[in-house]
C-alpha cells in the first residue's frame, strides 16, 4: 500500500523544523528540540559526523534539549548572524540555548552554551560521533585539561585522519559508544560545550573563549549585512536571504555550494535524492547576480578567482559543477548504510551529473561577470582570456543537444532555456566588447547572437498553445521559460511572454506554486513525482513584475515568503498538500530566487534605492 507524504516522513523531524549554523567552512543543522542531526567537517563536502538526519540516532548527533516532553520552544538569530538562540520554556523553569559556529579563526568549532533563566530544568545530553556518514564508530579516550579558567573534560574521538574533541565542565558518561548524560542547570547558571574538529595527526586545538567569540561573530555578520544597499519590499527577508548565500560561501576558496546537504529527497520514500554539498556554475553565477543586485562587488572578485582555478585547461574539460576547492573529482556512489530521510533510498553522495552536458551555464556566468562590469569590476587579462576562450568552445559546441537546466537523466534534447541562455552569453560578451572596451570577435558574436535567437523564435515557440516549450521536440512547457524576460531576450509584455506564463499558469501550477515540468511527461528519466519547485515560484513573480502584472507578482510573493520557517529559512521545494518543506535545505537556489525576485519587484514599483541592471 503506498503512503502519503506526511505518513512517510511521521518518524522524521520535519525539514523546516531544522535551523543552519555555519562558519563560510561548513554548516550544521540544527532540530527545534536542540539535535544537532547533520555536520560534515571541516568542509561541506567533508564526511559527516553527524549524520542522524539521514538515518537515526547511533548515527551520529549532539543532543542538547530539557528532558521535560512538554516542553515549549522558540528560536531565532540573534541579529543579522548565525548565532541561533533557542529558548525552552517547561513547567519548572526556562533555559536558553546559544549554538554558533564561529567566523574567522580558520577553525572547525561548534560551540553550545546553556544558561539558566528562571527556576531550575534537568537537561539530557548526547553526543554521538560517527566518521564515514554515520557508519565508523571511533576510538574514544577521555581526559581532563588545566587551564586559566578552571579544568575542562576533554572527550577524544579518533578513525582514520580525523580526530573530533568535545570540551567542557560536565561531559556526558561513555555508555558504549553513546555518551549520555542529564544534568540540572538552575537560573543564572551557566555551561560550555565545545566540538572541535582537527587532523589526527596534530595536537587538540586550545579551548575558545566562548562569549567574545559569539560577540565576535554576531560582529561580523551584522557589519557584512549592512553593506547592503537594497531597501526595497520585503527587506528583512532579502536580508536573511543574502546571509544565507554568504554562509554557504567558502571562505577561503570563494566556491558557493548550492546547499549544505545531501540526499533530502524531493519525493519522499522515492529515489530523486541528490548531493548538492558542491559548486555548480550556474548557482554560483546566480549568486552573484543577487549579491550585486543587493550591492556586493567584493565576493565577485573572489568567486572569479575561484573560477579561474576551477575552469583552467582545456575548455572541453569545463564541468558543470565543482568540489569547494575546485577539485573536479566527485563520482557519485550510494551509501547502503543509511535508511535515508523519511526512508528514501538511495542516499548518494557525489554527484553523477557531473559528467553532464548543459549549454545554459556559460550564459549564467557570462551575465554574472557583465554585471560585475557594470557595477565597476574591471577584468583582468586573464579573466577576460577566460571568458574568450570559453566563448570561443561555445561557438563551435553551441548547436548540440544538451542535459538542460534541470540535470534530466533522460536523452539529450535541443532545451529551448538552454538556447536563450547561449544567446544570453553571446549577448554579455558583446556588451563586453562594446561597453567596456574589451577585445574581442563582437562582429562573429553579434551573428551567432542573431543565428540563435532566430532559431529559438522558429523551433522553440508553439503557435498553437501560444507559449515557448520545453524543447524543441515536445508541446510541453517548463517553469525555466519564465527567465526569458529577466536575461533580455524578450520583453516581459511582448505577448509571446504573456503566453508562455499563462502556459505555465495552466499546466505547471500545484495548490498555487510551480513545478518545474510536467514528471509525468518522463523527461527526467527518473521514476516518480516531485512538489513544486521554490525558485520556479520565485520566477513567476520575477515574470509577473516584468510583464507589469504587479497585484499577481506580490499576491505570490507575499505568499512565498510566508513559507520560510520561523528563521527564515528555504528548502528547495515545498508540499503545498501537507503544507510541508521539501529537498535540500537550505537552499541557494530558493534564497537567490528571492532577492531576484524582489530585486524585479523594487525595480518595477521604484521602490528601492539600488535597482539591478
Amino acid at each position: 500500500m503506498s503512503m502519503s507524504g506526511s505518513q512517510r516522513t511521521s518518524n522524521a523531524t520535519p525539514i523546516e523544523d531544522y535551523a543552519v549554523i555555519g562558519d563560510m567552512q561548513t554548516a550544521a543543522l540544527v532540530s527545534r528540540e536542540g539535535s544537532i542531526d547533520w555536520l560534515c567537517l571541516p568542509r561541506f563536502d567533508s564526511h559527516a559526523c553527524f549524520a542522524a538526519l539521514l538515518g537515526t540516532p547511533d548515527n551520529g548527533r549532539w543532543l542538547i534539549r530539557p528532558v521535560d516532553p512538554d516542553t515549549r520552544t522558540t528560536r531565532r538569530y540573534l541579529d543579522d548572524s548565525f548565532v541561533l538562540e533557542t529558548t525552552h520554556k517547561t513547567s519548572t523553569g526556562v533555559v536558553r540555548v546559544l549554538d554558533v559556529m564561529p567566523l574567522g579563526d580558520g577553525r572547525a568549532d561548534v560551540l553550545r552554551r546553556i544558561e539558566g533563566v528562571t527556576g531550575t530544568v534537568r537537561m539530557r545530553h548526547e553526543w554521538i560521533v560517527r566518521f564515514s556518514y554515520g557508519r565508523t564508530k571511533p576510538f574514544v579516550s577521555r581526559h581532563t585539561e588545566e587551564r586559566e579558567a578552571g579544568i575542562d573534560q576533554i572527550i577524544t574521538a579518533m578513525a582514520g585522519p580525523d580526530m573530533i574533541v568535545l570540551r567542557g565542565a560536565r561531559l556526558p558518561h561513555a555508555e558504549h559508544w553513546t555518551h549520555v548524560d542529564e544534568f540540572e542547570i538552575s537560573a543564572g547558571e551557566n555551561l560550555a560545550f565545545a566540538t572541535t574538529w582537527f587532523s589526527s595527526v596534530a595536537s587538540i586545538p586550545p579551548p575558545l573563549k566562548v562569549l567574545s567569540r559569539i560577540a565576535e561573530t554576531i560582529q561580523r555578520s551584522r557589519q557584512w549585512a549592512a553593506r547592503s544597499d537594497y531597501d526595497g519590499p520585503y527587506e528583512n527577508a532579502v536580508t536573511r536571504s543574502i546571509l544565507v548565500l554568504r554562509l554557504l560561501t567558502h571562505g577561503v576558496t570563494g566556491g558557493i555550494v548550492a546547499a549544505p546537504t545531501t540526499s533530502l529527497p524531493e519525493d519522499f520514500g522515492g529515489e530523486r535524492n541528490w548531493d548538492y554539498r558542491f559548486c555548480w556554475l550556474r548557482d554560483a553565477a546566480l549568486t552573484l547576480e543577487a549579491l550585486l543586485g543587493c550591492g556586493y562587488v567584493e565576493e565577485t572578485e573572489s568567486w572569479r578567482q575561484w573560477l579561474l582555478r576551477a575552469v583552467a585547461g582545456d575548455p572541453e574539460d569545463i564541468q558543470i559543477m565543482y568540489c569547494v576547492d575546485g577539485a573536479r573529482d566527485l563520482p557519485e556512489r550510494e551509501l547502503d548504510h543509511l535508511p535515508g530521510y523519511a526512508d528514501s533510498r538511495p542516499v548518494r553522495i557525489g554527484n553523477g551529473a557531473v559528467e553532464q552536458w548543459q549549454t545554459d551555464v556559460l550564459g549564467e556566468v557570462m551575465i554574472a561577470l557583465e554585471h560585475g562590469r557594470q557595477q565597476g569590476l574591471s577584468d583582468n587579462q586573464d579573466s577576460w582570456m577566460l571568458q574568450r576562450v570559453l566563448m570561443d568552445n561555445l561557438a563551435e559546441r553551441w548547436q548540440a543537444q544538451d542535459n538542460g537546466l534541470w540535470e534530466v537523466r533522460g536523452p539529450q534534447r535541443h532545451f529551448t532555456h538552454s538556447r536563450v541562455m547561449v544567446w544570453a552569453a553571446f549577448d554579455r560578451a558583446i556588451q563586453g566588447v562594446e561597453e567596456h572596451g574589451l577585445e574581442g570577435p563582437a562582429d562573429r558574436w553579434r551573428e551567432l547572437r542573431e543565428q540563435v535567437r532566430a532559431e529559438v523564435m522558429e523551433k522553440g515557440w508553439n503557435e498553437e498553445k501560444q507559449t515557448f516549450v520545453q524543447h524543441y521536440d515536445t508541446t510541453e512547457v517548463d517553469a525555466s521559460l519564465l527567465t526569458l524576460s529577466a536575461v533580455g531576450f524578450i520583453a516581459g509584455d511582448d505577448p509571446k511572454m504573456l503566453g508562455t506564463i499563462r502556459a505555465v499558469e495552466r499546466e505547471l501550477m500545484r495548490g498555487g506554486l510551480v513545478l518545474r515540468y510536467r514528471t509525468e511527461a518522463g523527461v527526467d528519466g527518473l521514476r516518480g513525482d516531485e512538489h513544486p519547485f521554490l525558485a520556479c515560484s520565485f520566477w513567476l513573480v520575477t515574470a509577473y513584475a516584468k510583464a507589469g502584472m504587479l497585484a499577481e507578482a506580490t499576491a505570490l510573493m507575499d505568499r512565498l515568503v510566508g513559507l520560510a520557517n520561523d528563521v527564515g529559512l528555504l528548502s528547495e521545494e515545498y508540499d503545498p498538500i501537507h503544507e510541508r518543506m521539501v529537498g535540500n535545505f537550505p537552499q541557494a537556489f530558493s534564497h537567490l530566487t528571492l532577492v531576484g525576485a524582489a530585486l524585479a519587484l523594487a525595480e518595477a514599483t521604484g521602490k528601492a534605492r539600488h535597482a539591478p541592471h
